[in-house]
């Protein structure tokens, strides 16, 4: 009987999710008011778009038919990186932290502030770019459109966050991330039209087009596992001989991801990429020295791209691991690392753990991330997702797994399966 409303309860949230993400799918074809459609389409056939490239890929072409869900969720992402980094930084944050359910609750209005703020300025941003350009992206210059635009991309960026947050409690997976994965993959169908046109057209022969799609799969299975390969550190407990004695282990893991900075690193990397050639654009200057420097698929861009990674993966890693917090709540606790001593020696071991994981996980990254650009620019292959993508889409669907797979080991926990039969779980 638990188990039939723990399974009912399971559908009721996945009916819930796929609801939601409908619903937003239908908003990113709702445009913001005065926008010309026609106008907004040759910006972006001509290339002349290219520092909006992620935002336009992570909102599902909604950046690109200029709808109110155009900015995405982006500035809430980025409202949540500056928050983060601000907690590790400033003490008064750090405390909030440290406070339980009042202090998140806290720290999470502020990230809703924050976002409010950063959508504001990013939608006047939108709309002088778009209105400033040779041909202007709105049917006239009145000053009303900059603010219909304003709110019209402040209230789309808002309902998303609402959305995300409404999934994440009712639904199921994080809400945010399924919003961008949402997103992403919503340019896999026009990817696979286009392979097959080429296809068609003579461009690629029928056995270069079984070799892509195999090529893709094989790349997408050594992301999952490289993101589900974990290193554990084994966890001596006290009264070891007392626990053996009851039956019970003496000991336990702390898993280590070789990727243990995410996909933070590619998006701040290619963000500082993008930022001279935004400037660029926006001064208006004739001298394109730069954005030839910066060409995509270029050997600079390419060596400047795998320098920011690398930069980035030590910087946040090091920011989402503290070795010395860790040191210290496992001397709190009486426990310690099997062969070396509690305090300072845990944490200057697990220093020297995390930098060499972290390097391993940086040569993965820039691995994922610069595969595809050289593939895109090279040999004109029509991948329109990139590593950053590809990155955030084998997350979040192994995220989704794992709470589905915890919702049903509930159920089995409270119909009593459990003791029947020994479930293994696969790390």
């Amino acid at each position: 009987m638990l188990q039939n409303t723990a399974n009912k309860e399971l559908k009721q949230r996945i009916i819930f999710t796929i609801f939601i993400l409908l619903i937003y799918r239908f908003g990113t074809f709702v445009p913001i008011p005065g926008i010309n459609a026609e106008v907004i389409k040759s910006i972006f056939n001509n290339g002349d778009a290219d520092m909006f490239s992620m935002i336009n890929l992570f909102s599902g072409g909604a950046l690109e038919r200029m709808s109110i869900f155009a900015l995405n969720i982006m500035p809430y992402i980025t409202s949540s990186i500056v928050m983060q980094l601000m907690t590790s930084m400033h003490k008064g944050l750090e405390a909030l932290k440290k406070e339980g359910e009042y202090g998140r609750a806290k720290i999470n209005q502020y990230t809703r502030y924050l976002t409010i703020i950063l959508a504001f300025i990013q939608s006047l941003g939108v709309y002088y770019a778009l209105s400033g350009s040779e041909t202007n992206a709105f049917v006239s210059d009145s000053n009303v459109y900059m603010w219909t635009t304003a709110v019209s991309l402040v209230g789309g960026t808002v309902m998303l966050m609402w959305f995300g947050e409404r999934i994440t409690t009712s639904g199921i997976g994080n809400g945010i991330s399924l919003i961008i994965f949402v997103g992403i993959v919503s340019s896999l169908p026009s990817t696979i039209v286009q392979v097959f046109d080429l296809s068609k057209t003579g461009v690629y022969s029928f056995g270069i087009v079984i070799l892509f799609f195999v090529l893709f799969v094989g790349f997408l299975m050594i992301v999952c596992f490289i993101e589900k390969v974990h290193k554990k550190v084994k966890i001596q407990y006290p009264n070891a001989s007392m626990m053996k004695a009851t039956g019970n282990s003496d000991s336990s893991f702390l898993p280590l991801k070789i990727n243990i900075s995410g996909v933070i690193p590619p998006i701040f990397a290619s963000s500082i990429l993008m930022f001279p050639v935004a400037i660029m654009q926006f001064i208006g200057s004739e001298n394109d020295m730069i954005a030839t420097a910066l060409r995509r698929g270029g050997v600079i861009y390419l060596m400047s791209f795998a320098l920011l990674i690398l930069f980035f993966s030590y910087f946040y890693s090091s920011i989402v691991f503290n070795t010395e917090e860790v040191a210290n709540n496992l001397k709190k606790s009486n426990c310690f690392i099997l062969g070396i001593r509690p305090g300072q020696a845990t944490a200057e071991y697990l220093d020297k753990l995390v930098s060499r994981l972290t390097l391993l996980g940086a040569l993965y990254l820039i691995f994922v991330c610069i595969v595809p650009e050289i593939l895109v620019t090279n040999y004109s292959i029509p991948l329109q997702i990139g590593g950053t993508g590809i990155l955030i889409m084998v997350n979040v669907v192994l995220d989704l797994v794992n709470q589905i797979q915890s919702h049903l080991f509930a159920s089995r926990y409270g119909s009593g399966h459990v003791k029947k039969r020994r479930v293994r779980v696969r790390v």
